[in-house]
């Protein structure tokens, strides 16, 4: 698989679980029995996987090979891409701190998980859109096909590195748990690891 093929492959199981997300949200507000154990459960998957992971990839490596080959890191697309990047984490430390608490939902605490939750995933949304359509795009017209064969290697190097043997498979089984439960019409059956 080849490495924006890869990073595209990550984006449609990132969408699934953000589907899956906005229908717990939707639970939560409109008083239906959730587990609120399971709001934890989508800030591990994204935080891990969508963060860690996924963005760990862009910004380590493809990110760095485009300013290596003359992008600018400070504005233009890979600088609009850190940034969502940012203020994708500020969202989610926010669902972190709600996920920590426990009890009854209070009415602030909805209130912040609307914000946050649903500010997250509209801004994810874009982002992967604009990645798929412009960034990827680039990147592979700019980098080359040799470029993009080496990162696909350095991507699985990373993989190990960084999240360790069988991390991807905990994911895909976070995500299709969350996926199951509040989004079963959107099935991940079709794994996206990479080997």
């Amino acid at each position: 698989m080849g490495a924006i093929e890869m990073l595209m492959t990550e984006h449609r199981l990132i969408l699934k679980v953000l589907g899956a997300m906005e229908k717990y949200v939707e639970a939560v507000v409109s008083g239906q029995p959730v587990d609120r154990a399971d709001l934890e459960k989508f800030v591990t998957f994204i935080r891990e996987f969508a963060d860690r992971c996924h963005h760990g990839k862009e910004e380590d490596i493809l990110f760095a090979s485009m300013v290596e080959q003359g992008y600018p890191r400070e504005q233009g697309p890979v600088a609009v891409m850190l940034a969502e990047h940012e203020q994708g984490r500020q969202l989610v430390g926010v669902l972190k701190a709600i996920a920590a608490k426990s009890g009854a939902w209070t009415e602030e605490e909805k209130s912040q998980l609307i914000r946050a939750a649903l500010g997250y995933i509209s801004l994810l949304r874009s982002h992967i859109h604009k990645e798929d359509h412009v960034l990827y795009p680039a990147a592979e017209n700019h980098l080359g096909p040799e470029r993009m064969e080496a990162m696909a290697e350095e991507f699985e190097v990373f993989e190990q590195t960084k999240s360790g043997a069988g991390e991807h498979e905990r994911f895909h089984a976070l995500a299709d748990e969350l996926i199951a439960r509040y989004n079963p019409e959107a099935k991940h059956s079709a794994s996206c690891h990479h080997q």
